[in-house]
């Protein structure tokens, strides 16, 4: 009797604690994240998040019909957001710390994530993530430009038809293109080179 017990218990000991609720569809979540950021996009599957979130595949299709359901909640729970933009008095300040916020959400978990599905999705599995994109990473990004070029134009730094799409898309796409075509990890001697070679001048009264 005592060898069954002392058994049991140890049975009881490497068990998984059962989750329900909010806290199941956390750990789904994660597993999500962690799965495009390891095998990405293509390699992502319902059963291969359940393994992670060390639950039933049951319990996630009961949640999440398909994977572009599961990876737009998943993303939407998981991006960070930057509230304000940096006000260190210069312009050039701004953007430079305002870059360093914007590379530190790329390569953070969600960040990864987020770029597996740019990268890897094909036109109709895009089209369902458009929108998550453009409110949760395209229109906050710019909204923080737009601000530390607005203050450049009041305190005289920038000149003032610089508050066009063309110039608040700059940073943005050569942080994309750099990262994927060439491998950058945006370190901050890079970022500082871009604000002095590229964007001071381009914004120069």
């Amino acid at each position: 009797m005592v060898t069954s017990r002392s058994a049991a218990a140890a049975r009881l000991e490497g068990a998984v604690p059962r989750r329900r609720g909010p806290v199941l569809e956390r750990a789904i979540l994660e597993a999500a994240l962690d799965q495009l950021g390891s095998v990405g996009w293509s390699g992502l599957t319902m059963e291969g998040v359940a393994v992670g979130a060390q639950t039933g595949k049951a319990a996630v299709y009961r949640r999440w019909p398909s994977k572009e359901d599961l990876v737009a909640d998943a993303l939407q729970a998981g991006l960070p957001t930057l509230d304000e933009a940096p006000d260190r008095g210069r312009v050039r300040e701004d953007l430079y710390e305002l870059c360093r916020s914007i590379r530190d959400v790329m390569y953070s978990k969600p960040g990864f994530a987020l770029r597996a599905v740019l990268h890897e999705c094909d036109h109709e599995a895009a089209e369902r993530f458009h929108g998550l994109i453009t409110t949760g990473i395209v229109e906050p990004f710019k909204r923080l430009f737009r601000d530390v070029i607005r203050r450049g134009i009041a305190r005289g730094e920038v000149r003032s038809d610089a508050l066009d799409d063309l110039v608040l898309d700059v940073i943005p796409a050569m942080m994309m293109y750099r990262s994927k075509v060439c491998g950058s990890e945006w370190v901050d001697d890079e970022i500082a080179d871009v604000i002095d070679r590229v964007m001071v001048p381009l914004l120069r009264v």
